[in-house]
């Protein structure tokens, strides 16, 4: 997997100029809020406490931003970044309103490079749990899912076909920090992509009403390594995907709801697998 870390650099002290929502530094920033502006600059910006908290910890950081009005309350924030040497810059409230993607800004943000991994990196390190989105398009839950696919120790996320960029503002902050935690693979091949992972001797699981295998009678398949596959919210997964799948479990339902949403049965799924394969 591609280190993006770099050399500790001498610590510095913060700008004391406060950038405007006119400052060439905070236009250009603002443009990343766009897909094909990330990915032509390779850098993404996040927003809020737990995100910038994740992009310090992990390294991927380049550079932080504050509110001036807000500095005191992210001091420690602040000074980690600079203790790594990282460029802190002041913003007003406009600029950061303008930096903002919520509609009342958290007042500090991270410039970070894009997180990408891929399939090959994640396959050759013999992953036991994987979580596969087919063409996710939906942000907060692509984050959603990161956030449970870390929580619950997968070894990775795959958003396959035309999926939703995981960088966007909404999903990173639904992650809540995951994106930096786990590997994250995107990949429009979607059969290209199932049939590596089935040769690297991870089983395809499907979830469906009509599963041939109960949630509750799974320990066995789980145990071995495999990966849950998750469909687009509106249409589930594609009939040919749900067929190719080399199991197909439902799960139980006891109540009266008719189903689940995707969020709810990817918690319900990855526990199943993490109870299992941690007893």
């Amino acid at each position: 997997m591609t280190d993006r870390r770099t050399a500790p650099r001498s610590p510095q002290r913060p700008a004391t100029d406060v950038l405007t929502e006119r400052s060439s530094r905070v236009v250009s920033l603002t443009k990343l809020h766009r897909a094909s502006v990330r990915r032509s600059e390779n850098r993404f910006l996040v927003e809020g406490f737990n995100a910038v908290d994740a992009a310090l910890a992990t390294e991927r950081a380049t550079g932080l931003l504050v509110r001036e009005s807000d500095a005191e309350r992210h001091a420690a924030l602040v000074r980690r970044g600079l203790d790594a040497g990282l460029p802190v810059h002041q913003v007003n409230d406009r600029a950061s309103s303008k930096l903002s993607e919520t509609t009342t800004s958290p007042g500090v943000f991270a410039v970070c490079d894009l997180v990408w991994s891929t399939l090959d990196e994640i396959l050759a390190a013999g992953p036991r749990l994987l979580v596969v989105a087919v063409e996710p398009r939906e942000p907060g839950n692509v984050g959603t899912l990161t956030r449970c696919a870390d929580a619950m120790g997968a070894d990775a996320v795959l958003l396959l076909g035309d999926s939703v960029d995981p960088h966007n503002s909404k999903s990173v902050r639904a992650s809540a920090g995951s994106v930096f935690h786990i590997p994250v693979v995107r990949d429009p091949d979607i059969a290209g992509a199932l049939g590596k992972i089935r040769s690297a001797g991870v089983a395809l699981v499907a979830t469906t009403m009509d599963g041939e295998l109960s949630l509750d009678d799974a320990d066995t398949t789980l145990s071995t390594p495999h990966a849950w596959l998750f469909g687009n919210e509106a249409h589930g997964l594609p009939d040919d995907v749900l067929a190719d799948a080399d199991h197909r479990l439902s799960i139980p339902i006891r109540g009266r709801a008719e189903s689940l949403n995707l969020a709810a049965a990817s918690a319900i799924c990855l526990y199943a697998s993490a109870r299992v394969q941690n007893t």
